[in-house]
């Protein structure tokens, strides 16, 4: 053992209470790549987002910029003027967005695969209709007939897209 007191130091409770450089700066690229994302919006829906009006302007100045290092200079001042930004609303408003396209896509995909096996398919004619009875069967089996024909005649498929937006009108789209 030793002749010396050891003393135990007490950690300075303002230092704990303070983040971390290290945390600062993740904060900090984080923000950044949120006004990244938010660059790539069509600038109808930055004004959606009820932003401050500099960093609305910003973002639209951002989209003009084609230089690399100008446009990753705005993106950093797009990143401090984020720091006065609540950033979970807007965050949360991109999210819902993002997933309304992704919800669209899909049944886009839907119809896209109702479409195919129509075509491929003569008995899915009827689980069609027995899925969805408002159905016009004579339409359906009428565009289904002339999509036979224009394939034969070598025609632009405009009964295959007629198809489609049938499919468009009877297929409901689930609103988010």
């Amino acid at each position: 053992m030793s002749d010396h007191p050891q003393t135990v130091s007490q950690p300075d409770p303002e230092s704990e209470s303070r983040p971390s450089k290290t945390r600062l700066k993740q904060e900090m690229h984080a923000l950044q790549a949120l006004g990244e994302r938010l660059v790539e919006l069509e600038p109808a829906r930055i004004a959606e987002l009820d932003l401050p009006e500099k960093l609305a302007e910003a973002l639209l100045e951002a989209r003009k910029i084609t230089s690399h290092g100008a446009r990753r200079r705005h993106l950093q001042f797009i990143g401090k003027l984020m720091r006065a930004v609540d950033p979970l609303p807007v965050q949360e408003k991109l999210d819902a967005w993002q997933h309304t396209g992704m919800r669209h896509t899909a049944w886009l995909h839907q119809l896209e695969r109702w479409r195919d096996r129509l075509i491929s398919d003569e008995t899915a004619v009827t689980e069609f209709v027995q899925t969805y009875p408002h159905t016009d069967v004579r339409q359906l089996r009428t565009l289904l007939r002339n999509i036979e024909k224009e394939k034969l005649a070598g025609k632009p498929p405009h009964n295959f897209r007629a198809l489609f937006q049938l499919l468009r009108q009877i297929i409901p789209e689930i609103p988010g």
